[in-house]
């Protein structure tokens, strides 16, 4: 297994020659992509969502209902290789994958509510939850959480009690582009003393692999 960290909310899971990307946004440069085998998206904002990222892939997508709209509005060629995915479903995305939860964390009660899903995805013995924007727990034991650290969406006791509760043996972040380095070095201080005895934390540079995850 490989893991590797690329803009913003973007990771890019391999395992036995399978290519598993999700949330290639606008802040994710499109070698991402590259050699994907399948494309998860979590939601339609557009640091999840990038047509462009799309275009430069021929894997198939798999979304919700959502985002394959606007993707048909956008860009018909990419919706036929589109699969709409319902919350709960398991499904085959080249790594088994289950769809978790059905909201985007609220930004503002005076704002719409948008949709959203996070992905467990299984490799091997272990298995990866990405939550897209939500708090959402996965409802099992994971190996790899990745855990959105700053956003308009999200205050740290927030992304704390969640990591926590989560209990991942490894606990990567994501959702991190809009902060500064000083406010992510705070952040990240944080989150390795309040997950001490939990699991390791670990904020990657863009294109590099989790260690420890890398695997034959």
């Amino acid at each position: 297994m490989r893991i590797t960290k690329f803009g913003h909310a973007c990771v890019r899971i391999e395992h036995d020659g399978n290519v598993v990307v999700i949330d290639p946004g606008m802040f994710t440069d499109p070698e991402a992509v590259d050699g994907a085998t399948a494309v998860l998206l979590t939601h339609e904002h557009a640091d999840h969502y990038d047509p462009t990222n799309l275009a430069a892939t021929d894997a198939p997508v798999f979304t919700i209902a959502a985002v394959a709209d606007q993707i048909g509005s956008r860009s018909p060629e990419i919706r036929e290789r589109t699969t709409v995915v319902l919350p709960g479903e398991a499904f085959d995305a080249g790594l088994p994958v289950t769809a978790v939860g059905e909201k985007h964390a609220v930004i503002h009660p005076s704002f719409p509510g948008f949709a959203n899903s996070g992905y467990l995805v299984s490799v091997g013995d272990e298995t990866v939850f990405h939550p897209g924007d939500s708090f959402e727990l996965p409802g099992q034991p994971v190996a790899v959480l990745c855990v959105p650290v700053g956003g308009p969406w999200l205050k740290l006791s927030e992304t704390l009690d969640f990591a926590k509760a989560v209990g991942a043996t490894r606990t990567v972040a994501i959702h991190d582009r809009t902060l500064s380095d000083i406010g992510l070095g705070m952040l990240d201080d944080r989150l390795k003393a309040f997950l001490d005895g939990v699991g390791s934390y670990h904020r990657l540079a863009d294109g590099e692999d989790l260690p420890g995850a890398r695997s034959a």
